[in-house]
């Protein structure tokens, strides 16, 4: 309750001074000035933010710079319906009014997409440099299947990327911040020839440990080393021709984050009794950010790599029409080590290793037919081999049967997937102030699975399973050292190689109507259909119905919606309300087996979503900027499958229920007060504010899974030159230090907390020539 209240008085210490800015600003008409206008090109063409009949948060680079917004898991900072739930190795999940997909796999389709380019990045291990060096991003809510493809159904996070320049230029940014925090970024831009323009960026973060052991407080955890870099060259051999190549690579070398143990809970009840005695006593960790636990020498630095390589093509057929080609290769590695149970017990110690080739082939004709009809046609092709292996070390309550004791263990799950896609829309302009707007794209995909549990090298494992299938058929037949060890679901015989495959089809639309009274107003009313695969995931498959996929979810979208710049156009707002209908919502469940409780794939028949939301961005005078933006989303379970359990085994009845990770009100605001120095210099005062209500990171509404509502607050001060050249900066991020956590997992006996970070600050100096 107290934690309540600190989070409420602050939105409301945090949402009173921009209403004292505004205030302050009203007694000054003479400074009154306009809001910038941003061009999107949410429909693959460009446009203004006002004229997009879509819900869309756009925000410049500068302001990302401005705010310290690096990731797409910075969003949710600016961002109102955007959610970022931390996974136990380290793989983001995001959502998007409610629609997303906790799972580690890094095969795992998401709900949210993101795009540098309008090239996807296909799975969201791929996603940290995504923000690297931008001229700005857009979040799309919604189903964004038509233009974008299928596994959009929550919405799409389009990066455009600072582009090369006409004349040479050059920028550094420098950050010195809390745990020895070294940032260090750099571009430099421009011709290389008359047709010929580069862009060369980098960007290097470290971090010293900020997690400290609960049981040894002199170890220490958490460091950052992250690196990427981007080349972009831009060659236009004529007129009516266009080539854009980008390169770009990162390295992650940092430590996955470490668990904050909460309770002890076992897999398996009646299990090994040695857990119960090394942790079934211990206390829940302090209410702090830092606090965690981890083995006694673990070494959880991560070992990950990114590249990428993709090229657009511009042909113009004619004054209106435009042939356009996308190409894209991805090489990405991924080693995440995790001590994920929160104690210095080996309770359970996992590592994902895998690598996932994906190719990506769009070709699209777009431009005008007519005065009035603008159409877009094309299709795409894409292929992914993924493949994944969770290393697993597990001395829990549920690491044998009965005399037979095993620790180490594999779990691979490889897939190929092969995508075929085709897509049309149409505009047309019935008057000056009134257009309909329709598109649809149908996606064939086929999705291959070879995988199976693996005995670990020492033959444990094997021994383990074979006394299950004696007792199931009376003979033995053990697996060799480290060989596949999955029993068929009914017969119990042991698998050398299980296989699957799964082979959907679908059919994503749109349909709107657009109505603009002014040049600075819209209304829209929009109905959506999209989808998101069906999917396989990576289980620890004692059985192989634990590899059953779950099929394809699909969300029917209805959306109405208004922009309008207001009060001179010093004002611009936004809004819409949404009702979503949701079939087959794919979860990560919780089946209770031989050997305890084992996750698995499971649907959610029916659900739906029914919200609002609301932006404005004001400007009232020269000197003063203010954002602000709420969400507010209400889902609901509407008819559920009877094998649902919650976490920790039990069964639950979840109609009616929230989705996980959903909280009903979000909250994001901004606010800047520029104070004029001299002619040639400018001070700068600004903060913003992050809430969100409470949650629950499972279903269930099991009390040590829920999430808290909270409220961070972010400060910065500085002085910046007029011509934008020189700007030194001090911030702090989350500065009353809130205690809060993003996620909640019940990885074998232990529930445990992965948190946000505590209060940080330091001096930023971006430096443009």
């Amino acid at each position: 309750m107290v934690r309540k209240r600190k989070s409420l008085l602050y939105l409301l210490l945090s949402t009173a001074s921009l209403g004292a800015g505004v205030a302050q600003a009203q007694v000054q008409p003479e400074e009154r000035t306009t809001t910038e206008e941003i061009i999107v090109t949410a429909q693959k063409r460009s446009e203004r933010l006002s004229d997009v009949p879509l819900s869309i948060t756009a925000a410049t680079g500068d302001q990302l710079l401005k705010q310290g917004v690096t990731s797409p898991s910075d969003l949710a900072r600016i961002a109102p319906g955007f959610a970022f739930q931390k996974s136990a190795y380290g793989v983001p999940v995001f959502t998007i009014r409610g629609i997303g997909l906790f799972d580690n796999f890094l095969g795992v389709s998401p709900t949210v997409t993101v795009y540098v380019d309008q090239a996807p990045l296909p799975y969201l291990a791929m996603t940290p440099a995504a923000g690297l060096d931008v001229e700005r991003v857009e979040v799309l809510k919604g189903p964004q299947g038509t233009l974008f493809g299928q596994n959009s159904t929550g919405g799409a996070i389009n990066y455009i990327a600072a582009k090369p320049t006409k004349d040479l230029q050059a920028g550094i940014d420098l950050t010195y911040g809390r745990f020895d925090q070294i940032d260090a970024q750099a571009f430099v831009s421009g011709p290389l020839t008359d047709t010929l323009a580069a862009r060369v960026a980098v960007r290097h973060e470290y971090r010293g440990d900020w997690q400290y052991s609960m049981t040894r407080p002199n170890d220490r955890r958490g460091q950052r080393d992250f690196t990427a870099v981007r080349l972009l060259l831009d060659w236009t051999p004529s007129d009516s021709v266009r080539f854009e190549l980008n390169a770009n690579a990162w390295w992650d070398k940092s430590d996955t984050q470490a668990a904050q143990f909460r309770s002890f809970a076992a897999a398996l009840p009646n299990g090994y009794p040695e857990v119960t005695q090394a942790i079934g006593n211990l206390a829940s960790a302090p209410d702090n950010n830092r606090a965690a636990d981890w083995d006694v020498g673990a070494d959880l630095r991560r070992d990950d790599s990114f590249r990428q390589i993709s090229l657009r093509s511009d042909v113009d057929l004619s004054d209106d029409i435009t042939l356009t080609a996308i190409t894209s290769y991805i090489d990405f590695s991924l080693y995440s080590p995790n001590d994920n149970d929160g104690t210095d017990f080996v309770d359970y110690f996992g590592t994902l290793v895998g690598d996932a080739k994906t190719f990506f082939q769009e070709v699209r004709l777009a431009g005008k037919a007519t005065d009035r009809l603008t159409f877009t046609v094309g299709g795409n092709y894409g292929h992914d081999n993924v493949k994944g292996t969770s290393v697993g070390r597990n001395f829990g309550s549920n690491s044998g049967i009965g005399p037979f004791r095993y620790y180490d263990f594999n779990q691979r799950a490889d897939q190929k997937v092969r995508t075929l896609a085709g897509f049309a829309a149409l505009d047309y302009q019935i008057t000056d102030k009134l257009t309909i707007q329709a598109s649809a794209r149908y996606t064939d995909q086929k999705r291959k699975l070879s995988g199976c549990l693996e005995d670990g090298g020492d033959g444990r494992l094997a021994a383990a399973i074979d006394f299950v299938h004696f007792l199931a058929n009376g003979v033995s037949d053990p697996a060799s050292p480290g060989g596949c060890v999955t029993l068929d679901s009914t017969t119990f015989e042991r698998q050398s190689d299980y296989r699957d495959n799964l082979s959907e089809n679908n059919l994503s639309w749109r349909a709107s109507v657009n109505w603009k009274p002014s040049d600075d107003s819209l209304l829209y009313a929009n109905v959506t259909k999209g989808y998101k695969s069906g999917t396989f995931s990576s289980v620890p498959a004692v059985f192989t119905a634990q590899f059953d996929p779950v099929v394809q979810e699909s969300v029917l979208a209805y959306e109405a919606g208004f922009k309008a710049s207001v009060l001179d156009r010093r004002a611009q707002i936004s809004g819409a309300a949404f009702y979503y209908d949701y079939r087959n919502k794919q979860v990560l469940g919780i089946a209770n087996t031989l050997f305890g409780l084992l996750p698995a794939l499971q649907g959610v028949p029916k659900a739906s979503v029914r919200g609002a939301e609301l932006e404005v961005t004001l400007h009232p005078t020269e000197r003063l900027r203010l954002t602000a933006g709420g969400t507010y989303v209400d889902s609901s379970v509407d008819r559920a499958n009877a094998n649902i359990t919650d976490p920790l085994g039990v069964p639950i009845n979840i109609e009616g229920e929230s989705f996980p990770n959903t909280p009903k009100w979000q909250f994001v605001g901004d606010a800047q007060y520029d104070i004029p120095l001299s002619a040639d210099l400018n001070a700068f005062l600004g903060g913003g504010v992050t809430y969100r209500s409470s949650s629950f990171a499972a279903f269930g509404r099991t009390p040590e899974f829920k999430i808290d509502g909270y409220a961070l607050v972010d400060l910065r001060a500085g002085v910046e030159t007029a011509d934008g050249r020189w700007r030194v900066q001090l911030w702090g991020r989350n500065v009353f230090n809130t205690y809060h956590w993003m996620g909640v997992v019940h990885p074998v006996d232990t529930t445990v907390r992965l948190t946000g970070m505590p209060a940080t600050y330091g001096i930023t100096l971006n430096s443009r020539f």
